[in-house]
């Protein structure tokens, strides 16, 4: 994917993001929890989007739903913050805009954080909200799950153990810049160290081991891409290619068509990481989103058709 005629409204980006993640690296995480849910005074929720909480559900999640979209297909969404931070009220604004654009409910999922709660609860929370959506009445052929960084990774992980405990799949997934490899150790920290104004070697480390509480990192559950992703649904991967997880990304497609999933990657030349989340400030965030959109949408046309066949 092309930037083209893009690059002085990205390079600003990044200059303003780096500024921001180096003043984050010196608070507490309870203070970067305040921060980053924050982002909803920040970046509104775009218009023609209902938000509401749901109690019924366990754990805790939001949804957005786009007028007239009461009964449409579901995206079951995590958000990221490397399992430490993060909320549905975070990446309202992402999650409310790529309801607009695949025509769906979102269904945002506020799933334990760690250090309270380390590996494996937040996937436990993950696959909890996807049984109570099922016992809701939404087929599986109508769900959808998406994520972003460690939500992404959330995302494929949770597939693997809903397969394992014999639950459906659903009809796909969109996993945004996924944090799939908490080694932390590919080439991609070192050549794109100086591109990436979010994410760093070290820092990422450390949320890994806060996340992990001693676990192995190459756990499946932890880590998909050492894991068996067979009987997975379609899956659409966006990466940045100024990401230092780029490498997490290409080895997630490359080990999915390896284990028979219809996978596809879309590498996004110059943009960073979840750089969908700065739709309202760059075009392309707004074209990535659309496009998800575009993808969820042929995916559950084709669920209904093999549905009715």
């Amino acid at each position: 994917m092309s930037k083209e005629g893009k690059g002085l409204e990205i390079g600003h980006l990044k200059e303003l993001i780096r500024a921001r993640s180096q003043a984050g690296e010196k608070l507490g995480i309870a203070e970067r929890r305040t921060q980053m849910d924050a982002n909803a005074s920040r970046f509104p929720v775009p218009a023609g989007v209902d938000v509401l909480k749901t109690s019924a559900a366990e754990p805790a999640a939001e949804w957005n739903i786009p007028s007239g979209a009461e009964t449409a297909p579901v995206i079951l969404y995590f958000h990221g913050g490397g399992y430490v931070q993060g909320s549905s009220v975070s990446h309202r604004h992402l999650t409310s805009r790529l309801a607009l654009a695949a025509k769906a409910r979102v269904l945002s999922v506020d799933y334990a954080l760690a250090p309270e709660a380390p590996f494996p609860a937040a996937v436990d929370d993950a696959l909890t909200a996807y049984r109570w959506l099922i016992a809701s009445g939404v087929e599986p052929q109508a769900i959808a799950f998406g994520g972003d960084s460690a939500g992404g990774g959330l995302a494929i992980a949770t597939l693997i153990a809903a397969r394992d405990k014999g639950l459906p799949m659903p009809a796909a997934a969109v996993a945004i810049s996924p944090w799939t490899d908490l080694t932390c150790e590919t080439a991609t920290y070192t050549t794109r160290a100086g591109a990436d104004p979010m994410i760093d070697q070290a820092g990422i480390k450390n949320l890994a081991a806060i996340y992990l509480n001693g676990a192995d990192a190459r756990d499946p559950l932890a880590s998909p891409n050492f894991g068996d992703l067979a009987g997975l649904p379609p899956m659409l991967i966006h990466v940045g290619s100024d990401e230092v997880l780029l490498d997490d990304a290409i080895a997630l497609h490359k080990h999915a068509r390896a284990c028979g999933v219809d996978a596809e990657i879309e590498e996004w030349d110059g943009m960073i990481h979840v750089w969908h989340a700065f739709y309202q400030m760059l075009p392309e965030g707004e074209q990535a989103i659309e496009r998800l959109g575009a993808y969820l949408s042929a995916r559950w046309q084709e669920a209904r058709r093999a549905a009715a066949r």
